[in-house]
Parts: C-alpha cells; structure tokens; sequence
C-alpha cells in the first residue's frame, strides 16, 4: 500500500489518538435497562406525533431511521417504532463512568458528547506500547463493567481517527495506520470525509471529485477559491494532515444546527414549521452536550445567498423546549414576511453555561 510522501506530513507531529465512539448510545442505555426493550426497534426522543428523534437503536436504524429525524417521518418509516422518553440524567451518569474508564490510561481526553471522545495515548499510563490494545481494553472494560458496547478508531490524527470508529460499527475498532494512510484516503467516497456535510459533497460530485484521490489533485488556491477557508482544511486533510491536539480543556462556545434546502422556502407557514423543527433538534444537541445558553440566534441565508442573522438573549439558560419555541418564534416574526426566498436556516445557542469542563511528541512505537 502507499506510503506518506515526503510532502505530507512533513510539519505534523505523530501521535496515538483514539476515539471512541458509543454504539446507539441512549438507546443501548434503554435496551440495558429494560428489558423488554431488547431487539425491539425503538427511537429515544419525539412521539409519533410531533419532535425529533434523539437516538435509534440499530433495529429501528434498519428501516432509515436516524438521529435528528422528525419522529412523524421516523414512524412512517418504521410502523412498530416504539418511542421511549430520554432519560438523560442516566446518560450523563454512565457517561461519567465511561469517562473514568478513559482515565484509567490518558489524562488527554476530550469529549465531544456524552457518548464519544478523543483520546491521546501516545504516553499512557499503563505503558501499553500499542494504540489497539488499549482500544481493545478500554471496549472490554465498558462491555464487562456497564454492559454496553462501543466501536473505536485510531490512527495518528483526529480527522482519521474519528473516520475509523465508523468502520467496524458496532462493537469494533479499526486501525488506519500512518503507512497506510494516504491509501485510505485516496479511496474515501467524499461523502465520507468528517467535515464535509451532505451539500459540500454534492457540489464536490458536480466538479467530477468523487474520492479522496480526487481531491488531493486539487491546488489549494482553487479550493479556498471554491470553499472559503475551509478549502484549506480539505486540501490538507485529503494529504493526511491534521495537527490539532486533543485538548481536555476544551470549551464550547456555541452549538448550532442549520438545514439547507433542496428547494427554498417562500411560505411563513413552512417556514415556521421548519425552524420549529430545527429548535426540536438545537435542543436535542443541547440536551446531549449538557450544556445549555442565554442567547439565540437565528441564521438565514436567501436565494442571492445574503445572509442575516437576529439575536434574543434571557438573563437565564434556554433549556426546555416551551422557552426555546417562544424565543423562535420572536425572531420569526422579525424576518416574515420574507422578502426573498430562504435557501437556508439555523439557529444557535452561545454564551453557555456548562459543567463540562499537550503536545504531540514523535511516534517511535506501533500502533
């Protein structure tokens, strides 16, 4: 397979980064605990009748059933779902004893959720000389103390270590190793890439880029000419480049959600009904992140592609769902009636109140 090439790399300190990444996180926790539960299709989250589903259990993901999906649309798709209430005081609870498993081999641990994180085992504690053993260990540990599964990845990177969790889904790991890397990438279908969403991949598809291969081929001018400053992320993560270290301390200054549509909006009242739906899942990002903020801010993108935003704060967190649609609702009746038509529309939450709360060195051992 091919090796990195002499211009890759070349700036880029190796590490041992895992990440991990729970299997159908709350809805296994609900499986756990009940019983009856267990083989069933279900999805955490919504009703049958209005909402957003929060998580699937793999039975219900076999019908098309997907987190952030309208539970009407989900319960069309799969007739027998059964709808289960979250419970996320619980998920919190196992997630911070997933969290102290983690620190049994790395203080470098960086959440991203309450069901995945990054970590750095470069130096562990453990003095394990393999990445994939230690994945190994940490799934057996979460399997035999909590009895829930959990897929990993690892490689040198963030960017290629989140990839790889996906790979052997659920109850698997996947190694893609600094020799191999570019191989792997050069075979990635764009839609794959991490950081590259359903719309981007789309229009890298019209430009005849179907593949990481593909990508790599492109100048970075043209890319940032094409994509903004994200172009330059592409064009280094297509050569296996990505030095961000994992950070424990990281902290979250905005969560946000946005759909673009495939045809733009013109009605108030479908555009109510989709800013509604996107509050449904703002809130599910919220509730899942434990971490909650004063400020909303509404996003809109209009068929010339000018964009406006407008903002309400609450001197308290927004963290129910009757205060959040209240403040949507403000802000949409300060951009109705629309003058043109939407393309696109978000909503974010900031200043945020939440209770979560290194250098790489030279790689000389295996993975």
């Amino acid at each position: 397979m091919n090796k990195l090439s002499d211009n890759t790399l070349n700036n880029t300190p190796l590490r041992k980064i895992i990440h991990i990444d729970m299997d159908a996180f709350y809805a296994s926790v609900e499986q756990r605990d009940n019983p009856s539960l267990r083989g069933k299709p279900i999805a955490v989250g919504g009703s049958k009748q209005r909402g957003v589903v929060a998580a699937a259990s793999y039975e219900s993901r076999r019908f098309g059933v997907h987190s952030a999906m309208p539970s009407v649309t989900a319960a069309r798709k799969c007739p027998g779902l059964i709808f289960v209430k979250p419970r996320f005081e619980v998920y919190r609870k196992v997630s911070d004893q997933i969290r102290e498993i983690f620190y049994h081999y790395t203080d470098l641990v960086e959440p991203l959720s309450l069901d995945e994180a990054y970590l750095d085992v470069t130096q562990n504690k453990q003095a394990i000389p393999l990445a994939t053993a230690i994945a190994e260990n940490i799934r057996t540990e979460i399997r035999q103390q909590l009895n829930l599964t959990a897929s990993a990845g690892i490689s040198y990177n963030k960017f290629l270590a989140k990839i790889a969790s996906d790979f052997n889904k659920p109850n698997g790991q996947y190694l893609i190793h600094p020799q191999h890397a570019l191989a792997f990438i050069d075979q990635l279908p764009i839609h794959k890439f991490f950081g590259i969403g359903k719309v981007t991949a789309g229009r890298f598809l019209q430009m005849g880029i179907t593949n990481g291969a593909d990508l790599r081929r492109q100048e970075l001018a043209d890319l940032v000419k094409w994509f903004g400053k994200q172009g330059a992320y592409y064009y280094h993560i297509a050569r296996g480049n990505d030095d961000r270290e994992v950070n424990p301390n990281r902290q979250r200054k905005s969560i946000s959600t946005e759909r673009t549509f495939e045809n733009d909006l013109s009605s108030s009242s479908e555009i109510q009904q989709q800013l509604n739906l996107i509050a449904e899942e703002l809130l599910q990002r919220m509730q899942k992140k434990n971490s909650f903020g004063r400020t909303l801010t509404l996003k809109v993108k209009y068929t010339d592609f000018h964009q406006i935003t407008r903002s309400r704060s609450k001197a308290y967190c927004i963290n129910d769902r009757e205060t959040l649609l209240e403040l949507v609702q403000a802000l949409t009746t300060e951009i109705l009636p629309t003058p043109l038509n939407i393309r696109l529309l978000g909503l974010g939450i900031s200043n945020l109140d939440t209770d979560e709360n290194t250098g790489g060195v030279q790689l000389t051992l295996g993975f």
